[in-house]
């Protein structure tokens, strides 16, 4: 059974830091590319990191500098790790995976941010 689990999302004060986590069971991890995205109420969700098997990474531009995408295919894990966090960042974050038996997302995580 694929699953994917979001965690580590919770309350920051603008400026800080928060990392977050997916961990995948069900999937061949190292094939997949891996992203996240957020989305806040009235609004589409948006991609905001993703990492490809190859390990390559991209990024929207509003967290180039302060947002990183990692993956450890050994764990089955990716982790966003959100430096100078603004308030803007608050938003539901979702992990994706996509692959050649199509695309899973996880329940999201909430991070709020206080000013």
């Amino acid at each position: 059974q694929v699953q994917l689990v979001e965690s580590g999302g919770g309350n920051v004060q603008a400026g800080g830091s928060l990392r977050l986590s997916c961990a995948a069971s069900g999937f061949t991890f190292r094939l997949l590319t891996v992203g996240w995205y957020r989305q806040t109420p009235g609004k589409q969700r948006e991609l905001v990191a993703q990492i490809n098997r190859s390990g390559v990474t991209n990024y929207v531009d509003s967290v180039k500098g302060r947002f990183t995408i990692s993956r450890d295919n050994a764990q089955s894990t990716a982790n966003l790790q959100m430096n100078s966090v603004k308030p803007e960042d608050a938003a539901v974050y979702y992990c994706n995976v996509q692959g050649t038996y199509g695309t899973y997302w996880g329940r999201g995580t909430q991070v709020t941010v206080s000013s």
